[in-house]
């Protein structure tokens, strides 16, 4: 097979037509078409059809692309793996899962300290619910997952939780909607515009029996998945909040709040869950040392 041909066909499906593929590929149409024809008579079958004025991928078409994106990402893997042996040392793929419940702002000092290591490393992040990254990290596809919660004993992933620390937790409202609330925490909370996290966070769940423990009834404004979200609401006064104290400075710089008041009562914990029962991963290694110290450990 002319491999040269392969490609003019994987470039003409991937730009919807041999016009577009000849601008990218620098070549005429009439040239592209004609390289195809010999593909397909190599291949003893029609890789396109005319659908309009457009061409439209076959059955064997789509077939052929499938095995072409496979052959032309092996290329570019070969020579992007040699590149890098001749330029120096190979950058340390670090694969990490973030569930969706844990603040991005924690997410990132949580990280930060695995790309200060000696060695290069290409941070890989994905976020979404924790029972989804666990089913990554059980067949290797994630080199760890940090959430706020352990992973439960009953599920049948071969993984280990490592508790990273853990953080009160503090209420925050606009200085204007400060104002307005009757003064003394939490009794300042009874009755005010409260912002939630969604109903399905481990803090959620706890911010609930906190709030009928103090016979407190806030009026719920809206609840959030994403903390970002929710804090942007926060500040255009639309309602109290709640985050980590560990972040207090921070989320009143940003959002432009004031700190009603701190629960110790609330406590969100956070875990670095890794295949590894003792860590090794020099990445790993990194963040629960810095977590354990100075993120959490004052």
């Amino acid at each position: 097979m002319n491999y040269k041909h392969l490609q003019y066909f994987w470039a003409a499906a991937k730009a919807g037509g041999v016009m577009r593929a000849g601008e990218q590929l620098n070549t005429t149409p009439q040239t592209l078409s004609a390289q195809i024809k010999l593909l397909e008579g190599r291949l003893g079958c029609a890789l396109f059809r005319k659908a309009g004025r457009r061409l439209e991928l076959t059955d064997e078409g789509r077939v052929a692309l499938g095995f072409a994106d496979q052959i032309f990402a092996l290329g570019a893997e070969l020579e992007a793996v040699l590149g890098k042996e001749l330029r120096g040392p190979q950058a340390l793929d670090f694969r990490v899962g973030i569930a969706d419940s844990v603040p991005k702002a924690i997410a990132y000092r949580l990280l930060e300290p695995a790309l200060g290591l000696p060695r290069p490393v290409r941070l890989i992040c994905h976020e979404g619910g924790l029972r989804d990254l666990l089913a990554q990290i059980s067949v290797q596809r994630l080199d760890m997952v940090i959430a706020d919660e352990p992973m439960a004993r009953h599920l049948n992933v071969k993984a280990f939780n490592h508790a990273l620390g853990s953080t009160a937790m503090s209420f925050f409202a606009t200085p204007a909607l400060k104002a307005r609330l009757p003064r003394g925490f939490p009794r300042c909370l009874d009755g005010a515009p409260l912002l939630l996290q969604g109903a399905a966070s481990a803090m959620r769940q706890r911010l609930d029996v906190w709030l009928a423990q103090h016979r407190l009834h806030p009026q719920a404004v809206g609840e959030f998945d994403d903390a970002a979200l929710m804090k942007a609401f926060g500040a255009e006064g639309r309602g109290a909040f709640m985050s980590p104290t560990v972040l207090e400075a921070e989320t009143c710089a940003q959002y432009g709040v004031r700190v009603l008041g701190r629960s110790p009562e609330l406590v969100e914990e956070f875990y670095a869950i890794s295949v590894e029962r003792r860590i090794t991963h020099p990445c790993v290694a990194a963040i629960t040392a810095a977590a354990r110290g100075a993120l959490f450990g004052s």
